[in-house]
């Protein structure tokens, strides 16, 4: 056992070289600069992102012909998304959070590369505008955890440090905290999420990223947060009733979308192996036809991430019935259709649908109901209850209601659980680590991938 000298003069030692390491304090500088781009691009990303999805409004607004239009340029838009990806920027596809999830399980550099890199940024950035400025029902906060990992891994290499595996983890950490504003959330989805092993070390790593990422975040945008600020409050026992019913629906509908995205994904990757090129391009046209009568039927309310929807059920609005079940069509579709895009965003709208639908039957609070429905309903798709309920807690400032919103988030797990035992990222990611598996057997022998990720 070590006496208190001894260890006095190991800290004295540290301390010292963390003084005169010219090497150190690289490092550290290029990991901050790596997090404070993460905070940066993301703002620069969503405030694309907002302005495509009201360029592509403007050109099918009216009662015109123009209301159909998405019958045409939105299946085209799909297209062309999926068919750059395809040929341009491989490993952008989808979410990006499996990604950063496989990425996490190898040793070699060159795999993380094909999953991980500025190229992938660029891609992924314009590719998700460009598919939410033809009317994709996507979102951007599953591209940022990309883009996040892509520049805490390219900063771990100019910077010469050791530990990627816990750089991926925090820069989607931070890149989750920047696209919200919701630090919290970032910090538990990394350990939720993205980790189910992690050390007070990485721990520090994340945090420090995130707050780096989202001061940037702060610094040009301020203090706000995401869906405006409820004020509803539940009373007990009353308003209960619809917390069970958020969760209970919430984990059925959740369970429904992501075992229809498996099962759809793992049965498109069979078809015409010999043509991959022709299967993108159908597969991304019928998509995006669904996409656009989804988006005719209900007036345009079921495009892009439907931010102005979910914001507007959160502060009382009620939501027409059949919203809910056309933006989770919508979000289906574009979620296979091998575009970049995320569904957190129109997942919360989804929830938010739910929630105004229960809430007209069941409560006596619009914005309560849809509130509780978003943390039920993401909590059922991502199968992450401390995720879904931190960031419904911090998107919607509703300090009064954390209990409920934990209680529906929880039902909304187990229900989800129940039904569809397999993890929808986790799922993907075992797809991307197959894929860069058999690419590097074709290519020779790299380093496999660590069994205890």
């Amino acid at each position: 056992m070590k006496t208190p000298r001894v260890m006095r003069t190991g800290m004295l030692r540290r301390s010292h070289a963390l003084m005169v390491s010219p090497r150190l304090w690289k490092s550290r500088f290029v990991f901050w600069f790596g997090a404070l781009a993460t905070g940066l691009i993301s703002v620069l990303f969503a405030v694309m992102a907002d302005e495509a999805q009201v360029v592509f409004h403007h050109v099918i607004g009216g009662d015109g012909w123009h209301r159909f239009l998405p019958l045409v340029i939105t299946p085209l838009g799909m297209i062309f998304c999926a068919w750059a990806a395809f040929k341009f920027f491989p490993g952008s596809q989808g979410s990006g959070i499996p990604q950063a999830m496989a990425a996490r399980h190898f040793r070699d550099d060159e795999d993380r590369k094909s999953l991980l890199s500025l190229r992938l940024v660029i891609g992924k950035i314009v590719l998700t505008v460009v598919g939410l400025g033809f009317g994709a029902s996507i979102g951007r906060e599953g591209p940022t955890v990309q883009i996040g990992a892509s520049l805490m891994l390219l900063s771990a290499r100019i910077g010469g440090m050791a530990h990627a595996r816990g750089l991926i983890l925090a820069g989607s950490a931070a890149g989750i905290a920047a696209a919200f504003n919701t630090p919290l959330a970032g910090i538990v989805f990394a350990i939720e999420e993205m980790s189910r092993i992690h050390t007070p070390r990485t721990n520090g790593v994340i945090l420090s990223a995130v707050v780096i990422a989202g001061v940037a975040s702060i610094w040009l945008l301020g203090p706000y947060t995401y869906f405006g600020v409820s004020d509803s409050v539940a009373a007990f026992p009353k308003d209960w009733g619809i917390a069970v019913a958020c969760g209970l629906l919430g984990g059925v509908l959740g369970a429904f979308f992501s075992r229809a995205t498996l099962q759809l994904t793992r049965r498109i990757r069979r078809m015409w192996t010999n043509n991959r090129l022709r299967r993108v391009l159908v597969v991304a046209g019928l998509a995006g036809l669904v996409v656009a009568i989804a988006g005719v039927i209900t007036d345009g309310m079921t495009f892009g991430t439907s931010y102005e929807q979910a914001r507007g059920a959160v502060e009382g609005q009620a939501l027409p019935w059949y919203f809910f079940p056309l933006k989770l069509l919508a979000t289906l579709a574009s979620s296979i259709s091998g575009i970049p895009g995320g569904l957190f965003a129109p997942s919360l709208a989804v929830g938010a649908g739910m929630g105004s639908f229960l809430g007209e039957y069941l409560a006596d609070d619009i914005g309560l109901a849809a509130v509780l429905g978003m943390a039920g309903y993401f909590a059922g798709v991502v199968q992450a209850p401390m995720t879904a309920f931190v960031i419904v807690f911090e998107m919607t400032g509703n300090h009064a209601n954390v209990m409920p919103i934990m209680f529906s988030a929880m039902l909304g797990y187990g229900v989800s659980r129940l039904i569809a035992p397999e993890s929808l990222y986790g799922e993907l990611a075992r797809l991307w680590i197959a894929d860069i598996l058999r690419l590097s057997r074709a290519n020779g022998p790299h380093n496999t991938p660590h069994s205890n990720s």
